[in-house]
């Protein structure tokens, strides 16, 4: 089965990728461009790094730029993926009926199978398996009560996984930020051939919210890489 990812270059997307490619080839990572930063349905933060993380992975990357708008933005995805010879659509949603629903009709129309290996996973659990996998996050946006300016940036190792859950317990968000508390970048993952260095970044932050912002980055080799 030929297999098209919807990819951000965050830790669910890239992982559900790589549960899928067992079940299948990923023949293709197919971004959404947004124009507006609040888009409904898709991960908008570094998204100018995502050739990059292609590229670390020796996969091809098909983007689709979109206004952004409710609704549109599905209209624009369904084009480009009728474009392409695949068999099924990978989504990395975990608890979202919203991006879930929407995804399966556009799988009915087309005639895709709709593989969504973290649907109705368990956060914590998902995400110690996430760092069990040895792949190296970094977080890029944080947006709910108990995550301040201190995480934008931070790498997602036990520590910070262990102090995240009890945030998350005291607060009420969802650990893996399903309901856009929390977003993040993958740098690394063992079945990455080159990993993604970051030279230079910014935080952006106005009391509640904030993003950081990967200005500079480049491929090097990956120490993982015998």
């Amino acid at each position: 089965m030929r297999l098209a990812s919807l990819f951000s270059g965050g830790k669910d997307s890239t992982y559900a990728s790589f549960l899928a490619s067992r079940e299948g080839e990923v023949a293709y990572l197919v971004t959404v461009m947004p124009r507006r930063e609040d888009s409904w349905m898709f991960h908008t933060v570094n998204l100018h790094l995502v050739p990059l993380l292609a590229e670390a992975q020796g996969l091809e990357l098909v983007t689709v730029e979109s206004s952004g708008e409710k609704e549109t933005e599905l209209e624009d995805l369904k084009q480009a993926l009728g474009g392409l010879d695949i068999d099924g659509i990978i989504t990395g949603a975990i608890a979202s009926s919203y991006q879930k629903e929407r995804v399966d009709a556009i799988c009915d129309e087309l005639g895709l199978a709709h593989v969504s290996p973290l649907w109705g996973r368990s956060s914590p659990e998902l995400l110690d398996e996430v760092i069990e996998a040895g792949m190296d996050v970094v977080v890029t946006a944080v947006a709910a009560m108990g995550l301040d300016e201190r995480w934008l940036g931070r790498v997602l190792d036990r520590d910070a996984v262990g102090e995240l859950k009890r945030l998350s317990l005291r607060h009420g968000f969802d650990v893996c930020g399903e309901g856009g508390e929390m977003e993040t970048l993958v740098v690394d993952a063992p079945w990455f051939g080159k990993r993604l260095e970051i030279a230079e970044a910014r935080k952006e932050w106005d009391g509640f919210r904030g993003s950081y912002v990967v200005e500079k980055a480049r491929l090097v080799p990956s120490l993982r890489v015998a």
